[in-house]
């Protein structure tokens, strides 16, 4: 695990034990960024706010914002039952809870909502319990824990730590570290109305793949490493994809079609995680005004690269 990003000045931060509540602040993310599948993922600058306080008669979830109207406000609530689930690792029951969230992360898009919901869950259940949240065991703990919940680590590592993030699993569990992406990066987002599975998009890819779409694939993850934080002029080659993208293409038709309207311009467009979301790392921010984009909600979000951010609330 890379190290913690150290607490800016002037940031408060939240002591363990200290506090009988939290307010977590945690980014979207895009994953695989191309033929980075599982491995590579980006914070983006858009954030679900949650703030858990221990106490009241009765458990309550409250949730404003995306997802207000289908979300569960009981037990069943992702970001509740990572947070148990986190208490119970380390022998801590939180007790009864009032949980707030202002949900600005579109929900089954692409965009590491659910990766978000239970980092958010996981961190505020830990802190809970004491864990000092400046720690490497902090950090470790809330990806694995994030990562048994999602089956990957990609989009939980970004939320977690801000930035480029790498991840991999060995016989110990899931690791990640972080690098920087270059200041000239500008992800722009291309938001469609409709929303997919994971599971669903997951189930289309083979069990192998060919020998020579591998090696194409672990050429282009390693080049968009290095695209991302040293050379933003490689992206479009870098963003190249033959493990997954094609495969998922009869649940993503349009998402896919505006990538090849995207890719024939030069613009380095790729399928945002399981999708439907495109997303585009440019440099200037637009996606041309001659790509017809309807039926998407175009934005550009800036790349986090702080992750997650946590205070002590009374």
């Amino acid at each position: 695990m890379t190290e913690p990003r150290p607490v800016p000045e002037g940031e408060a931060g939240v002591s363990a034990g200290a506090a009988r509540g939290v307010r977590v602040t945690v980014p979207a993310s895009t994953a695989n960024l191309g033929s980075g599948f599982d491995a590579l993922g980006m914070a983006l600058g858009l954030y679900d706010v949650v703030a858990v306080r221990s106490g009241g008669g009765e458990t309550r979830v409250e949730v404003s914002g995306e997802g207000a109207e289908q979300l569960p406000t009981s037990e069943r609530h992702l970001l509740l039952r990572a947070l148990r689930a986190a208490g119970k690792e380390v022998g801590h029951e939180a007790g009864t809870l009032r949980v707030h969230c202002r949900n600005a992360i579109p929900h089954s898009r692409g965009l590491g909502s659910s990766a978000a919901a239970v980092v958010a869950g996981a961190a505020a259940g830990f802190v809970l319990a004491g864990i000092d949240p400046t720690s490497d065991a902090f950090h470790e703990r809330v990806l694995n824990l994030a990562a048994r919940f999602e089956g990957h680590a990609d989009n939980a590592a970004a939320s977690l730590l801000g930035g480029l993030v790498l991840v991999w699993r060995s016989d110990d569990g899931f690791h990640a570290s972080r690098a920087e992406p270059h200041q000239a990066i500008r992800p722009v987002v291309a938001v469609p109305q409709v929303r997919s599975a994971t599971a669903v998009t997951r189930g289309l890819l083979p069990e192998q793949v060919p020998h020579s779409d591998a090696a194409f694939a672990a050429g282009r993850a390693a080049l968009a490493v290095h695209a991302i934080t040293a050379r933003p002029e490689l992206m479009f080659p870098a963003t190249e994809d033959r493990l997954h993208q094609d495969y998922r293409e009869p649940a993503l038709p349009e998402s896919i079609a505006l990538i090849d309207r995207l890719r024939e311009r030069g613009v380095a467009a790729a399928i945002s995680g399981a999708g439907p979301t495109v997303l585009a790392l440019t440099t200037d921010g637009v996606l041309g005004s001659d790509v017809d984009t309807n039926g998407f909600e175009v934005r550009e979000l800036p790349v986090d690269r702080d992750g997650i951010r946590l205070e002590p609330l009374a």
